[in-house]
């Protein structure tokens, strides 16, 4: 159609600019908008109808499905923003179920928080700094996940065993460890913007200069049209937000650091035990780099799941890539049967098969191997302590033999 108009006369020409100028006033995922229903959402898993039943899974309450992402037909954004809104909910859910089911106790962050100041938090067990023999570290990925998930898409499409690090706590606190369960993505609050901070700029010149002209046409043109226009430009506004940081936990990397020297570090445990999933990894391998000597002395096994870290990236030395060649282990997403040797183009600590090659599954797959290679460990260490036998003692056992 604007081929035609182009080859038209003069009104042709002026309806072609017209069509332009609309066209380009119109932001396509905002016209979406215009349509959708009110971005509101029940703050309980009974409100959205869902519960999870006796093994873990999410069932809607009355039909027994599970959770339907399309809930709206061609509406996208609203099915998304209805999944976050459920997530949330999820999130403290699992967080209740840190502390009834697996007996873990809150701790606040920073460790001498203001009541004013925005603050974080982590969970760990009653003997988590006591406990003489062994604690276990668990560090999540990135995104949204908080503390006492491996992936909110396995809890919500699978269930709570693959998804939550809860099978990982109660079989260490089975097996006698103390616990800290960190939350690396806890970093900022958000808090409304007030009405001075959400007024635009009068310096834009950041601005591409033909954006600049357009909105500068656009404040001239008549009340009537820029009503019109603003109809398809922003039909359902949201609130806006700033973001305030956590201090001395702005990062995943950061929160690590910070729960090693006020936490980890202090503990009476002779052998910690990490394990650390995806961007967990990286911020591990950071904190190695930090913290060499203290990790060294204190850590007896790492376990990775499918982990993000780049020894080159992130610069880390010969001493460190030696450690974690004897004492970590990556299990990666693979096609291969769980533990299976898989080949690695770094040189940092072997590779093994997860059994699955979906990534966020690898923690939950790899979850038997683990306990394993940290029970071989700990044996390997303590066999280590001990006195080496002499050539003669080697000598009479075999002849005891």
């Amino acid at each position: 159609m604007m081929a035609q108009l182009q080859q038209g006369g003069p009104d042709e020409k002026e309806k072609t600019t017209a069509l332009k100028d609309l066209l380009s006033r119109i932001d396509l995922d905002e016209l979406m908008k215009k349509d959708e229903p009110p971005l509101e959402f029940p703050d309980t898993l009974e409100g959205f109808e869902y519960v999870f039943n006796e093994k873990g899974q999410l069932r809607h309450i009355k039909t027994g499905e599970p959770f339907v992402f399309n809930y709206r037909e061609d509406l996208h954004r609203w099915n998304q923003k209805r999944y976050e809104a459920l997530g949330e909910i999820i999130t403290k859910y699992v967080y209740e179920l840190l502390q009834k089911e697996c007996h873990l106790k809150k701790v606040t962050l920073p460790v001498d928080a203001t009541e004013s100041e925005p603050k974080s938090f982590i969970f760990m067990s009653e003997d988590a700094l006591t406990n003489p023999d062994k604690l276990m570290v668990l560090i999540h990925g990135n995104g949204v996940v908080r503390a006492g998930q491996w992936a909110r898409r396995l809890i919500i499409n699978e269930d709570l065993d693959s998804g939550t690090q809860i099978p990982y706590i109660k079989r260490a606190t089975e097996e006698g460890y103390g616990v800290i369960v960190l939350n690396p993505n806890e970093n900022y609050i958000e808090v409304e913007k007030t009405k001075a901070q959400v007024q635009p700029s009068s310096d834009s010149s950041d601005e591409p200069a033909e954006k600049r002209e357009r909105k500068d046409k656009i404040q001239k043109e008549p009340k009537k049209r820029r009503d019109f226009y603003e109809k398809y430009r922003n039909p359902q506004k949201e609130k806006e937000t700033t973001q305030m940081y956590i201090r001395d936990n702005g990062s995943p990397e950061e929160h690590t650091i910070y729960v090693w020297d006020h936490f980890i570090s202090q503990s009476a445990a002779e052998n910690v035990f990490f394990v650390a999933h995806s961007y967990g990894g990286l911020a591990f391998v950071e904190l190695m780099i930090q913290r060499e000597t203290e990790v060294k002395n204190k850590v007896t096994a790492v376990a990775l799941t499918d982990s993000v870290h780049n020894v080159w990236h992130q610069e880390v030395g010969k001493t460190i890539r030696e450690w974690m060649r004897e004492n970590c282990c990556n299990w990666v997403s693979s096609s291969e049967p769980l533990d299976t040797p898989v080949e690695s183009m770094l040189p940092d600590c072997p590779r093994v098969s997860a059994g699955t090659e979906r990534h966020e599954l690898t923690s939950w797959k790899s979850f038997p191997s683990i306990f394993k290679f940290f029970s071989e460990a700990m044996e390997a260490k303590n066999s280590s302590v001990k006195q080496t036998p002499t050539r003669r003692s080697n000598r009479i056992k075999y002849e005891e033999l």
